[in-house]
């Protein structure tokens, strides 16, 4: 099996490589809701009755909500911006290191989640500005021709 290295650039396969990360990561948000259950022995479809269990529940909701803007953003941002190509997957990355540290903070005590949530922030608005500084420039191009 052979195919084109051309097709696919190295900027779109550190893209890749982090939506895997993101991925793999939202799985586990979803067997650590699964491991309160069985700690807390809270039965499906609750989700309420335990701290444990609440906790994890949120974190899995949270992250599922912002996977909504993040990954269009990343996709977006790595098709259109190209003044730093690596930009967008860094942007990626740090929005998956926040999700990690929002989930450590929350299942400790929720006052300590800020962190993490701030820096899942900052991953998100960064992609946002990519995206759009990108699609602008795109536009400029297309439409000066």
């Amino acid at each position: 099996m052979s195919y084109n290295a051309a097709v696919i650039t190295p900027v779109e396969l550190l893209s890749s490589v982090v939506v895997v990360l993101a991925v793999i990561f939202i799985a586990y948000t979803f067997v650590n809701v699964g491991m309160a259950r069985g700690k807390t022995r809270i039965d499906a479809p609750a989700v309420t009755g335990h701290p444990t269990l609440e906790r994890a529940y949120r974190v899995q909701m949270n992250t599922v909500e912002q996977a909504i803007m993040f990954f269009p953003l990343l996709l977006l941002a790595t098709r259109y911006f190209h003044s730093l190509p690596w930009l967008p997957a860094a942007f990626g990355l740090i929005w998956v290191i926040g999700r990690f540290l929002y989930l450590r903070g929350y299942m400790q005590e929720p006052g300590k989640r800020s962190t993490g949530f701030l820096i899942t922030l900052v991953g998100t608005v960064g992609l946002l500005v990519l995206s759009i500084i990108g699609i602008v420039q795109t536009w400029i191009v297309i439409t000066s021709h």
